[in-house]
């Protein structure tokens, strides 16, 4: 399972430096718009990426 989880870590350190790797500027000015959005509607969008997360995570696990 150590291996997974590092192969999962290396993913999300390369899809999250997409953005400002690719884009910089349009990247900033997402992020800077993002900082302005309610609490609430920052904490809904989080918790759909972890269902959405969790939901891959769960069709792509190996079954045994």
């Amino acid at each position: 399972m150590g291996n997974e989880l590092w192969l999962a870590m290396g993913l999300v350190l390369v899809v999250e430096g997409l953005g400002p790797m690719l884009v910089p500027k349009k990247w900033r000015q997402m992020v800077s718009e993002m900082s302005l959005l309610p609490d609430a509607t920052l904490r809904r969008i989080g918790g759909c990426l972890v269902i959405a997360g969790a939901v891959i995570a769960y069709m792509m696990w190996p079954s045994k």
